[in-house]
């Protein structure tokens, strides 16, 4: 699918991956909601990022702001593109030294994670439902493929090789994967196709949170290349994923060949 003149809402978007995404998908012709929480720097962003980029305050999890953000898409152009970013990081033990990991914290994980994440796919799904299909060449070589839409979602290598105190996090992050061929299969009718993105290390604004020490740590443990993954990178899978249509169905590991220790 062609990028130029779609529609494309990008959770997260005011920030990390999901800033890195809106980015590339404005310059390459999108016009662009940036769905991100009222008290992120989403309006800053949208203005940096171009006249075809717009901010809507929204929590993933909310069905009202979530369409209300899908409609303002839909102002400018038909929604055809949804990449979901948002999320939390939650580390806990299961049991710790204060007692077993509270309840209140692993649901809180998985509704932003791994609910936020349905609710955008489905909400996102029922508005390309009713686009005219488009068969515009994207990738030399390849036949023209009617398509109404695509669908990116975030997981983690943390869905595979979590790590001690990664229980709520892999297991919202493993819901988000293993969501992944249903939703195709179930979309496929409607010619909207799914696919995550399962990142490693990335330069993220919680990962610079960490002490330089920490952060060189992590770097070692990547076999190639020997350093954090950035948003730049992530950005350009999203449009690999939009722009080839045999992409569907698949969970891709954009990590370097890292395999997370146990901590």
């Amino acid at each position: 699918m062609q990028l130029n003149g779609t529609g494309a809402i990008v959770t997260g978007g005011a920030s990390g991956l999901g800033r890195g995404t809106a980015a590339v998908l404005a310059a390459a012709g999108a016009e662009v909601v940036i769905l991100d929480l009222p008290g992120s720097p989403g309006e800053q962003t949208a203005r940096e990022l171009g006249d075809n980029v717009r901010f809507a305050p929204a929590d993933v999890t909310d069905e009202a702001s979530v369409q209300a953000a899908i409609d303002l898409v839909q102002e400018r152009a038909p929604l055809r593109v949804a990449v979901s970013c948002a999320g939390i990081a939650t580390a806990g033990r299961t049991v710790g030294r204060e007692g077993p990991l509270a309840l209140d914290a692993f649901e809180r994980t998985i509704r932003i994670n791994l609910i936020g994440t349905f609710n955008v796919a489905r909400l996102a799904a029922a508005a390309m439902a009713a686009n005219e299909p488009v068969t515009a060449q994207s990738l030399p070589g390849v036949p023209e493929t009617a398509e109404r839409g695509v669908i990116v979602n975030t997981a983690s290598v943390a869905a595979f090789d979590g790590q001690i105190g990664q229980a709520a996090y892999s297991a919202s992050k493993g819901g988000v994967a293993a969501m992944t061929l249903p939703l195709a299969r179930d979309l496929s009718k409607l010619l909207v196709r799914v696919v995550t993105i399962a990142p490693g290390i990335m330069q993220t604004p919680m990962m610079a949170g960490m002490p330089p020490e920490v952060q060189a740590s992590l770097e070692e443990q990547i076999p190639h290349p020997s350093r954090m993954g950035t948003p730049a990178e992530y950005a350009a899978l999203v449009r690999h994923i939009v722009e080839n249509p045999l992409l569907n169905g698949e969970t891709i590991r954009l990590d370097g060949a890292i395999r997370m220790q146990p901590k």
